[in-house]
């Protein structure tokens, strides 16, 4: 029904932003709602579920992880609250990766994800996510050097915000080296 709305961030929450368009405030339910800044202009595509009892908005910075997440919905078992929990500390191509290289341990490390799910996942989604093209920001190079960085015990929240400063057109020691100083400071 919605494919994305624009609007100015107006209420924080823990789970939840509210976005202000023509007047309208509406409760989109994000991944990271403290990546958003109050009264900040932002694009935010939707992804909007209709029950019977329940009509909620899950909001995305990029179409990508968007149509990432409405193939999670396709496992069995998997429902939103649990997809989006995903975006919380994953990129796309770490998910697709993982998923691909049926990398089930770095599954699990999602909120509620089990040794169950995290292999209907791989069951069901393994050779089917080809078609998700990936942006620059979520490119392989930056999934390695993310990945080398959260091996070293670095968290996802501290690497997420060095990794646009790195010149990823280093050698992958170097880019760890830059991002090490960085991190250090």
């Amino acid at each position: 029904m919605f494919n994305y709305i624009n609007g100015k961030v107006t209420i924080i929450d823990s789970s939840f932003i509210v976005l202000d368009n023509n007047g309208i405030g509406y409760t989109i339910y994000v991944a990271n709602p403290y990546s958003y800044t109050e009264g900040e202009n932002v694009t935010v595509y939707l992804y909007n579920q209709i029950r019977e009892d329940e009509n909620s908005l899950y909001g995305f910075k990029n179409r990508e992880d968007r149509d990432l997440f409405l193939r999670l919905l396709g496992v069995k078992g998997l429902g939103p609250k649990v997809g989006i929990g995903f975006f919380a500390t994953g990129s796309t191509f770490g998910i697709i990766d993982a998923i691909e290289r049926e990398n089930v341990l770095y599954l699990k490390k999602f909120p509620k994800v089990g040794e169950k799910l995290a292999r209907q996942i791989v069951l069901d989604l393994k050779g089917k996510l080809g078609t998700i093209e990936i942006t620059e920001n979520n490119n392989k190079d930056s999934f390695e050097l993310v990945s080398v960085l959260e091996s070293l015990g670095y968290k996802s929240v501290d690497i997420n915000k060095i990794v646009p400063q790195i010149d990823r057109t280093k050698p992958i020691e170097d880019q760890v080296k830059d991002a090490l100083k960085l991190l250090l400071k």
